[in-house]
């Protein structure tokens, strides 16, 4: 172990200084209050024990995903399109910045810090690693949740030791609640895939509140439908609800709460199963069943709120999804949805701010996302992003639904429809012109045109049917449909955004701190520190 430990400090060097450099920009910005009032009121004491911990990780984030979201806000077409699409108005506190930043509610926070992320065994951590360290304050190994490294003994969350504290305590996702990230503040288990014993640990938690996703039926042996779940949970002394009537009636009355959507682990609005739907899909919800992740948020706040004070985890659990599937617009919506979460909790904030303490972190970076493409030199077409509509994964399962017709469209009739949900187009008619990158279009050069072909071609046979080797396959399309992965490749690069993997990063992540004890959230440090220094702010392990 002294080795690997050797070899990661030999090996974070360039990782960290590059993200520094793009972590520079967030802190001590001119329009922030130094004393870390979010709407720079009065002064406010920051050394006080916080009476509320709020804790937001953003799965997959890091300052990559931050920096394209805010480049894209500070399109006017793109910002309206998001409006269009979701229906939701984004709450901008401080309009745009000239110099191409849209202005996101994540600035507001006046300290920011860098975490590494490495898990016990792996450099390249996974979720439960991950999270496991950002719950606990210990490392761990791949696939563990809650457990030490050796999976011989039960770590103690921040969460637990809340509740033991006489906090109430809240989760919240946007994936299935039982998916690592969740379960790490209240299972303990030696392997993430085991869902049925983190769903059942999860109704005997005593925790307060869960929100978001459900857990996920078919992986269950018992309790295999909501039903099912729900009668359980009321054993518990649960209140399950899964429609927006029921939701919002909800007030601080209502006891403990398991709350969700009804077509949620039935197929319906996404093929992701028990999670919410990615952003970009929300107008596959019908509307008086529309439930954000901000809106979960908030209610949990209604719920939780009390003389003792309560903890709260809330994840963004697809940014990471849409970047393991390259995926920069899908990713960009949920993002974006995850900064209307940071601007619920900014005001309550601002409601209490001397017994509030909001942290923000990722548990590590995904994709490789890189701000800047090989042939567009230094230039950069965020304006390109607007016009998608559709998850990689909504226009995947069309372009399965084609594989299985009888006959299967042709390619220009599936261009047809990439055009309508990408905009991106067929219109070069000269053969000898090259692709020029550095010109911002949503036209194909015939480069483009014979990637799109090519791939459209493995997707209509099925994968690994066509001449390709497997380890070719890997490389240009991960586990994704070829011809969706390809399109989103292709107008990302349009845009000036490239990829590096399908997978997780060992890139740094950001920590962003306001309120009570925010000076200790500053400088470099590990991911187990974050869990450190909450703790110690909060004084969650003194009873």
């Amino acid at each position: 172990m002294d080795l690997f430990k050797t070899n990661l400090l030999k090996t974070i060097g360039l990782s960290v200084v590059l993200s520094v450099a793009s972590l520079a920009m967030f802190s001590c910005s001119d329009d922030n209050d130094s004393t870390g009032n979010g709407d720079g009121g009065d002064e406010t004491t920051l050394t006080n024990v916080p009476k509320y911990v709020i804790f937001l990780i953003g799965d997959g984030m890091s300052t990559p995903q931050i920096n394209v979201a805010e480049a894209a806000l500070n399109e006017p077409e793109f910002k309206k399109a998001y409006e269009e699409q979701t229906g939701q108005p984004i709450n901008l506190r401080s309009g745009t910045r000239a110099v191409g930043l849209g202005k996101m509610n994540i600035r507001e926070f006046p300290i920011a810090g860098m975490a590494n992320t490495h898990a016990e065994d792996r450099y390249i951590t996974c979720s439960a690693a991950a999270a496991t360290a950002l719950a606990t304050g210990y490392k761990t190994t791949i696939n563990t949740i809650g457990m030490n490294g050796d999976r011989t003994r039960n770590l103690k969350t921040m969460a637990e030791m809340a509740k033991e504290k006489g906090m109430k305590v809240g989760i919240v996702s946007s994936v299935s609640i039982d998916h690592a990230t969740p379960a790490c503040f209240y299972a303990h288990t030696p392997d993430r895939n085991n869902f049925e014993e983190i769903g059942n640990q999860l109704l005997t938690s005593g925790f307060d509140y869960f929100g978001g996703g459900t857990v996920r039926w078919n992986k269950r042996t018992t309790l295999t439908n909501a039903a099912e779940y729900k009668a359980e949970a009321a054993t518990k002394g649960y209140k399950f609800v899964d429609t927006k009537a029921e939701f919002n009636a909800l007030n601080s009355e209502s006891g403990k709460v398991i709350a969700t959507l009804n077509l949620i682990g039935t197929g319906g609005y996404t093929g992701d199963s028990s999670a919410m739907p990615y952003v970009i899909d929300l107008d596959e919800q019908e509307e008086d069943n529309k439930i954000s992740l901000a809106d979960f948020t908030k209610k949990g706040f209604e719920l939780l709120d009390n003389e003792n004070g309560f903890f709260m985890m809330v994840e963004s659990g697809k940014i990471d999804w849409a970047c393991h599937a390259n995926d920069v617009v899908t990713s960009t919506y949920d993002m974006i949805a995850f900064d209307e979460v940071i601007g619920a909790a900014l005001d309550f904030y601002n409601e209490h701010p001397e017994e509030t303490l909001i942290v923000i972190t990722g548990d590590h970076e995904c994709g490789g996302m890189t701000l800047g493409f090989a042939a567009t030199d230094y230039e950069t077409a965020f304006g390109l992003l607007k016009v998608q509509n559709i998850s990689f994964m909504e226009f995947s399962m069309k372009v399965s639904q084609w594989a299985q017709q009888a006959t299967p469209p042709t390619f220009e009739e599936a261009l047809a429809e990439v055009t309508a949900a990408f905009g991106l187009v067929d219109e070069y008619t000269d053969a000898e012109k090259e692709p020029n990158y550095l010109e911002p279009t949503y036209e194909l050069s015939d480069y483009e045109c014979n990637l799109l072909r090519n791939a459209f071609k493995v997707s209509m046979e099925g994968r690994g049917s066509a001449n390709i080797l497997p380890e070719e396959l890997k490389l240009y399309y991960g586990n994704y449909d070829p011809f969706t992965v390809t399109i989103t490749h292709i107008l990302n690069n349009k845009a000036g955004v490239e990829w590096a993997t399908y997978e997780h990063t060992g890139t740094p992540v950001p920590v962003f701190a306001i309120g009570q004890g925010q000076d200790q959230f500053s400088g470099y440090y590990d991911n187990t520190d974050v869990a450190k220094k909450i703790i110690s702010v909060a004084k969650l392990d003194e009873k």
